[in-house]
């Protein structure tokens, strides 16, 4: 699925039917339109949510409400996150990600990484 295929789909959750626990870190929860983009970015982008489980989660849960971006471009990636107000909290750099180029924004607060639309 190319970027302009993937971002039409994600337009298409405006809220969630079920929500899945991550294996790493049960307290996480994500919606279908997360399951979706991890399922469909490239070969599967379940790393990102492998790094918002171990990484960010912690940091949300001292924020309350954060805004994670993951920026795609030129086969590398800069996950990046803020408390909604432009206070920076966290980036770090991919080196290597099949993911489709763009920017993809999620929010994550109450323990669920959701797609911005599902807010």
């Amino acid at each position: 699925m190319n970027a302009n295929e993937l971002a039409c789909a994600l337009r298409q959750f405006t809220g969630t039917d079920h929500w899945y626990r991550h294996p790493l870190n049960r307290n996480m929860l994500y919606t279908d339109g997360v399951k979706y983009f991890a399922d469909n970015a490239g070969n599967g982008a379940y790393w990102f949510l492998d790094i918002c489980a171990t990484e960010l989660y912690e940091l949300q849960a001292e924020e309350g409400f954060i805004s994670v971006w993951l920026d795609v471009q030129d086969d590398k990636a800069m996950i990046a996150a803020d408390d909604g107000n432009d206070k920076d909290l966290y980036s770090k750099t991919i080196e290597y990600t099949d993911c489709p180029p763009g920017e993809w924004k999620f929010f994550f607060t109450d323990k669920v990484l959701l797609l911005t639309s599902e807010y």
